[in-house]
């Protein structure tokens, strides 16, 4: 299903003919829903759209879309074609899925589980690999260049992933700009003010209002 709000759509429509690249701790799947090319998007923590071993025996992902499909429409669910989701008249949600439909690892044979940064077991793929690589070619392609670095509701969660690699960037070229939307925690060091925007709003309204 999408978003309540169309915020990845705006923000796609906002980016989509610049030279972007995305950099995120969100695991929804949402920014290639939206549009974003796979190749512009590094999902830092994890992606929900993907399986891995629990234990994990090896260091390989799954697409898990088919799975969780028969999941849902095991539980007596129908799929409408939107992506929402409709329960027959008379239909009772089983909430519970057949034996068989449970993810098992095909190496190991122990259970697949989301690929998630929650503890040590977390698999790092190849792709994981791939998109990191790209990252940093993106930021050595443009480094001294002018450029936004464009911080949508980070918080202080994980702050050393986003927040403080983008402050960091802009401090050390004169020609970047740092800007930070955040409802209630937009904020920028001292050191970089001059060349920092600093916006203390709902980051999706802000957007529309620049689609405007």
């Amino acid at each position: 299903m999408n978003p309540p709000k169309p915020v990845y759509q705006r923000l796609y429509e906002l980016v989509k003919d610049r030279d972007y690249f995305v950099l995120t701790t969100n695991v929804d799947h949402c920014f290639q829903k939206a549009g974003f090319a796979k190749e512009r998007l590094y999902y830092t923590q994890g992606d929900y759209g993907l399986f891995q071993c629990s234990v994990p025996c090896h260091d390989r992902t799954y697409d898990n879309g088919e799975t969780v499909r028969a999941m849902v429409e095991a539980q007596g669910f129908r799929i409408m074609t939107d992506g929402s989701l409709y329960l027959p008249e008379g239909v009772t949600a089983a909430m519970t899925v057949p034996p068989k439909l449970v993810p098992r690892c095909p190496e190991c044979g122990e259970h697949l589980c989301m690929n998630l940064r929650a503890d040590d077991t977390f698999v790092q793929d190849e792709g994981w690999y791939r998109a990191a690589r790209r990252y940093e070619k993106f930021l050595e392609e443009h480094r001294g260049k002018k450029i936004l670095f464009l911080e949508l509701g980070v918080g202080y969660n994980t702050p050393v992933i986003i927040k403080f690699v983008f402050q960091k960037l802009t401090a050390e070229n004169p020609l970047a700009t740092y800007a930070c939307i955040n409802y209630g925690e937009a904020y920028a060091p001292e050191e970089i003010s001059s060349q920092s925007i600093i916006i203390n709003a709902d980051a999706g309204k802000v957007i529309s209002k620049l689609l405007e």
